[in-house]
């Protein structure tokens, strides 16, 4: 009997033994290896016959020698050895939260998603067309498109944590640590380097590009393309109390209600667009600055002329206080046909069963009338032509990202007072730090929400060098690639840019 019980103490203490050590086991996070799939293509561009690899896969940031996130990529490179001097462009798009698939599909990937041009129908369901971007700028440079952590297939891993690169700072740290990485693996650090964002990519790209200057490992970049920049958040963010916005946003605005047939007939849209600027400039400032003190004879002008420009009612204006917003502005100026424009393109329309609101209720018209087809896009053309095969899913967008995302940009101890987003200065700093650094800045007209005033107005100041950056215009917006047009323009632009023909 004792000898039993003994028996039995010894295998409930074994069996606790061996508990322990799994239960132990599994709070040691496994890193596996880094994911990479490796495929051979071809495409012609400018009458070349190009042969490129395309590898997609994770490159893992390191701290204290141990993974703890991965960077997923996509790389386009000529096949066969490699070539030191080769020109090489990071991309990356913006949000914070957004994966890089709108530039990669849109505008400068080896394969397009494809929607409506003229921004008159929704993507609707699918099939959608994928097809062969005939302007490939793989003939003048590889092409590297890299989603952020918490974006695409990228993450945290082992014993990282998502607040260390969820952050304004944060970020601009890891995208540069995995560009050095980038070109170390390839052998690219005498070679040309250039950088493209788009939307809070622009801020981005500003703050890597700063970073890449410094921190012992000085690698300076070549050119910087901003799509729809955004370096001073002050210009962008239409809120009662920002007069600035007021300001920056006017003639998009106007542009806007001349796409629409609202104000501005008889004249070009550059312009009608030339004509705000100037009414901005001399006239409506001052009133704004005014505010109670502005006489009421002037206030009646004011009124009259913004009527003129936003083709809205006068005494709408004038019950604004001549103070019209942004997002009232996208539900008054066809409220008559019962339509919303869009905010990342104003060419687009919504039909919203809500007809008496102050505001859009549905969204964003641009932004549902072309995410399905590049969602479906991209996710089609890894699974097809990459060959990707992943246990989780492609996040094109992250909406936890952005609400747990650190804006302060000093230091866990500093003083800090919330204020607009800005890296102007930052990239002032670049431009003076290199002389031989670039800018080029596409701007769309129908832009509601990084307005293209706003581009000029922050370019202006901040002590960045003029003669360094270069200004275009498209007719249409946020994303001016999706307009087959000005698809050709910026592709221009942006191949001049790069084969340092652009004249500044």
């Amino acid at each position: 009997m004792n000898i039993t019980k003994s028996v039995l103490t010894l295998l409930f203490f074994h069996f606790c033994l061996i508990t322990h050590a799994q239960d132990k086991k599994e709070d040691v996070k496994i890193v596996p290896e880094p994911k990479e799939f490796i495929t051979s293509h071809q495409i012609t561009t400018s009458g070349k016959l190009i042969k490129y690899k395309a590898i997609a896969g994770e490159t893992y940031l390191k701290k204290d020698g141990e993974p703890v996130a991965s960077i997923w990529s996509f790389t386009y490179k000529l096949d066969g050895p490699e070539i030191p001097g080769r020109p090489v462009t990071f991309i990356f798009n913006g949000g914070p939260g957004s994966a890089s698939l709108w530039l990669h599909m849109g505008m400068f990937g080896p394969v397009l998603a494809k929607v409506d041009s003229k921004a008159k129908s929704d993507d609707g369901a699918p099939p959608y067309p994928v097809v062969t971007n005939p302007q490939s700028l793989l003939d003048i440079t590889d092409l590297v498109f890299i989603d952020p952590v918490g974006t695409g297939f990228s993450r945290v891993v082992g014993k990282g944590k998502t607040e260390d690169y969820w952050g304004l700072n944060e970020d601009a740290n890891s995208i540069a640590e995995f560009i050095r990485l980038w070109v170390t693996k390839n052998k690219r650090w005498n070679a040309p380097r250039y950088i493209a964002g788009e939307s809070f990519g622009t801020v981005r790209a500003a703050a890597v590009t700063d970073i890449l200057e410094r921190d012992g490992q000085s690698m300076a970049i070549n050119g910087v393309i901003l799509i729809s920049q955004c370096l001073d958040y002050a210009g962008s963010t239409s809120v009662p109390e920002n007069i600035i916005s007021y300001i920056t946003y006017l003639p998009s605005m106007a542009a806007t209600a001349w796409y629409h047939g609202k104000a501005g007939q008889g004249k070009t849209l550059e312009q009608f667009v030339e004509e705000a600027r100037g009414f901005v400039q001399n006239e409506y400032v001052n009133a704004l600055y005014m505010g109670s003190r502005l006489q009421k004879d002037q206030r009646q002008k004011i009124a009259e002329r913004l009527s003129y420009f936003l083709g809205l009612p006068k005494s709408y204006i004038e019950r604004s206080d001549l103070k019209i917003l942004m997002p009232r502005f996208r539900k008054e100026l066809l409220r008559d046909q019962g339509l919303t424009v869009g905010q990342l393109d104003g060419r687009y329309t919504a039909i919203e069963s809500d007809q008496i609101a102050d505001r859009p209720t549905m969204g964003d018209a641009a932004g549902f009338s072309t995410a399905s087809a590049y969602t479906a896009a991209i996710n089609h053309y890894m699974s097809g032509t990459l060959n990707v095969v992943m246990d989780r899913p492609y996040l094109t967008s992250n909406s936890e990202l952005g609400s747990k995302w650190r804006w302060r940009d000093v230091p866990e101890g500093s003083y800090y007072e919330p204020s607009y987003v800005n890296v102007a200065e930052k990239m002032a700093n670049a431009l003076r730090i290199n002389k031989d650094l670039r800018v080029l800045i596409a701007n769309g007209y129908y832009d509601l929400i990084t307005p293209f005033y706003d581009a000029e107005f922050t370019f202006s100041r901040f002590g960045i060098l003029p003669e360094r950056v270069t200004m275009t215009y498209h007719e249409a917006g946020h994303m001016m690639y999706l307009h087959e047009a000005d698809f050709n323009k910026l592709n221009a632009e942006v191949r001049k840019f790069i084969t340092g023909q652009t004249k500044n």
